[in-house]
């Protein structure tokens, strides 16, 4: 069987109390740490080993994603315990509705309009309206477990935290490794005999490998890094304490890239594209224009791209093997366009941070799907 992200919290909470191990193979303890490393790729851990040899040995398995394969996308999937078609959270960004009865572009990740810099949506478009399905975090805090955050200060009041974790916890801020490990350590060090769990994130391997590429030296240095904070981790956590740590996707090197804004084909009877390099969701104007667009899309991206209709990719359960609900599926583009290789199909016009980046991810190759999950006991 092969077990995603999604797998992880339900087998937790399956932990919790039990007498005996369960899915994923997990231990009962009384305190869980799940430690969030953005950018892990099982693939990316296998080739370099050698820099991160306590990883590499404590390895237990090895989960997919999800599509696509995004940060927002699989740390709702994370929380929820359900793939995407079920929590709406379908890619970095996405188009909603307006009430000119429009659409808007929205990033889920920043939770903004327009952009990544645009507009903050919090307000108008309630990251718990747009997400109102609960968390297992919920779960876990209703069954008397102690909820604890060893995270960035500025996440706890993110409109992403808001929609996926959802559960009131304990905030230990945390952006360095050394921070990170105090929080843990803070968490894991009480005598009660209660239990507690901690959701731990760090950022620097994404953002690091998005700036230089996933094998730059200096991704592979954070890589390091995290491996000799991890082997020093293991040696002062109590035995009342298990370690999980993984990732919400890998990544790969572009080394072709595909100007969208500079194809005029490409933007006939399109109203918005949306997604990111990897990954494009593309909405019509028209519902009558879908089988020439779907055409020019095919044709100009022939050799670089899969490009598929909204009801192909429902089909066939990319985003998971649950309909959407209407209001989810509305989110999808009429049509999606997934990068293939190593090919990234950016905007530099409409996004030039992102299109500048060496390192992206989102699509379905290994590279991208494949995280592990290490679990120290």
């Amino acid at each position: 069987m092969q077990y995603t992200l999604a797998d992880i919290l339900p087998a937790i909470a399956a932990s919790f109390g039990a007498d005996s191990p369960g899915p994923l193979g997990l231990t009962p303890n009384r305190d869980i740490v799940l430690l969030l490393i953005d950018g892990l790729g099982a693939e990316l851990l296998t080739r370099h080993r050698d820099l991160a040899p306590t990883l590499a040995a404590h390895l237990t398995t090895t989960l997919t994603a999800g599509f696509p394969a995004t940060t927002a996308t699989s740390l709702t999937s994370l929380a929820l315990g359900a793939p995407c078609a079920t929590h709406g959270i379908i890619g970095y960004s996405f188009a909603v509705p307006t009430t000119a009865d429009g659409m808007r572009l929205f990033n889920s990740l920043r939770w903004r309009f327009d952009s990544a810099t645009g507009d903050d949506a919090r307000e108008t478009y309630p990251p718990e309206s747009a997400q109102p399905r609960p968390s297992r975090l919920q779960d876990l805090a209703a069954r008397g477990v102690e909820v604890h955050y060893v995270v960035p200060e500025y996440q706890v009041r993110s409109g992403l935290t808001r929609a996926s974790f959802r559960a009131p916890g304990i905030l230990h801020p945390a952006t360095t490794l050394d921070e990170v490990r105090a929080g843990i350590l803070e968490v894991a060090g009480h005598r009660d005999a209660g239990s507690r769990f901690a959701y731990a994130y760090f950022p620097d391997l994404d953002s690091t490998g998005h700036l230089h590429g996933p094998e730059s030296p200096e991704a592979l240095a954070v890589l390091r890094d995290i491996d000799a904070f991890a082997a020093g981790l293991l040696g002062e956590l109590p035995g009342t304490c298990t370690l999980l740590v993984t990732g919400d996707h890998g990544m790969i090197h572009a080394d072709h890239a595909i100007d969208l804004d500079a194809s005029e084909a490409l933007h006939r009877d399109v109203a918005l594209i949306a997604g990111e390099a990897r990954v494009r969701h593309i909405y019509l104007e028209h519902t009558a224009a879908r089988a020439d667009a779907l055409a020019t899309w095919r044709e100009q991206l022939s050799g670089h791209a899969q490009v598929v209709t909204r009801e192909q990719a429902l089909d066939e359960h990319w985003f998971g093997p649950t309909p959407p609900t209407p209001v989810i599926a509305n989110r999808i583009g009429d049509l999606l366009a997934v990068a293939e290789g190593h090919t990234v199909l950016v905007r530099p016009e409409h996004e030039p941070l992102e299109s500048a980046m060496a390192g992206h991810h989102g699509a379905r190759t290994p590279d991208e799907q494949l995280v592990p999950l290490i679990v120290s006991r």
